[in-house]
């Protein structure tokens, strides 16, 4: 493989700020595409920016004038719409072009909540209990789901559309939340049993040979026991919210043998909603020790200081030396 790479990093065209397209400068609040860009560019990488628009025969165009050794794929969205994002990936591929990450069914599987459950469920992996309700269906509780439950958008993602009022502990409530979720964001919810435990967080890189990051945790005010007990929008992306409710992020202090179990577990969820080169997998763990997937992220956020390189940092791999890992391995998958 050459040293010397020509990248180009695919991100949202929203992302993009107008009198810094390429992310040379700082900007005032540094972003995923900025840092990636950066260390692209501390590796000593040609890098280039583009950002994916609607009308796509502009985009492959782009991608064509280019002819990228590896494409850098950072969208998560095309024009707003996140159930999309599978579909730059199916572009990517039918353009024969290297890119990192998930591929189109990766990015498919993980993104539907519900579609992602169902899949796990198959191979015995304990998700929770719940129910999808579409626009067209009468909002009933089957008898074998229990409050409290959890609403939220079936395609969403990074939290979006997940508050405190998410939880909801009666029928009035539950119907007043999906009805929410399907005019705020006009998709089908899913409404989801709350399983009471630790929120805790497992990154993966890899992609024969898996390696599961050191694990980090959501620490919520347990002593208190007031505050959120989701890792809700506002927990996840602002810090004076954060400091109110005094929760945190940090690494996870857990007994080697649970360890053990979780990176059995994540491994097996990565492989069969076959993600790539990178992923996090979000769970809870109950207080006997139950492991319960939430959520798979086949495009986790790569900025600095965000969960994927905390645990990295942890683990004695700085940010440059994380992207470079995954830029290399995701080549391997194309050599």
């Amino acid at each position: 493989m050459k040293k010397k790479l020509n990248v180009t990093v695919l991100v949202d065209e929203a992302e993009i700020p107008v009198n810094n397209p390429d992310f040379l400068a700082e900007p005032k609040e540094p972003s995923t595409e900025y840092h990636v860009t950066n260390a692209l560019r501390a590796l000593g990488h040609n890098v280039s920016v583009l950002g994916a628009v609607k009308n796509m025969e502009e985009t492959i165009v782009a991608l064509k004038e280019r002819g990228p050794d590896l494409v850098f794929n950072l969208t998560e969205h095309l024009g707003g719409n996140r159930r999309l994002d599978k579909n730059i990936t199916a572009l990517l591929e039918m353009l024969a072009m290297p890119f990192t990450g998930a591929g189109s069914t990766g990015m498919l599987l993980s993104r539907d909540k519900r579609l992602c459950k169902q899949l796990l469920g198959l191979y015995k992996i304990r998700v929770p209990r719940f129910v999808s309700f579409p626009f067209s269906k009468t909002i009933r509780l089957p008898k074998k789901l229990h409050f409290p439950l959890v609403v939220k958008p079936v395609f969403e993602d990074s939290s979006e559309g997940i508050s405190n009022a998410s939880i909801v502990e009666s029928q009035d409530a539950l119907i007043e939340r999906v009805q929410f979720v399907h005019g705020r964001w006009q998709q089908a919810a899913i409404a989801e049993e709350y399983i009471e435990g630790r929120e805790l967080y497992a990154s993966i890189l890899g992609n024969k040979r898996l390696f599961v990051l050191p694990i980090r945790e959501c620490y919520f005010d347990s002593e208190e026991n007031k505050g959120p007990r989701l890792a809700t929008y506002r927990v996840k992306w602002h810090k004076e919210y954060r400091e109110k409710w005094n929760i945190e992020f940090g690494p996870a202090k857990l007994e080697t043998p649970v360890v053990k179990k979780i990176e059995r577990v994540c491994k097996k969820v990565y492989r069969v909603l076959q993600l790539r080169d990178y992923g996090r997998i979000d769970l809870r763990l109950t207080a006997n020790n139950k492991i319960c997937i939430l959520e798979a992220n086949s495009n986790p956020d790569l900025a600095y200081g965000e969960e994927v390189a905390e645990a990295a940092e942890k683990f004695g791999i700085s940010y440059e030396s994380l992207i470079k890992q995954i830029i290399y391995t995701a080549l391997r998958r194309y050599a």
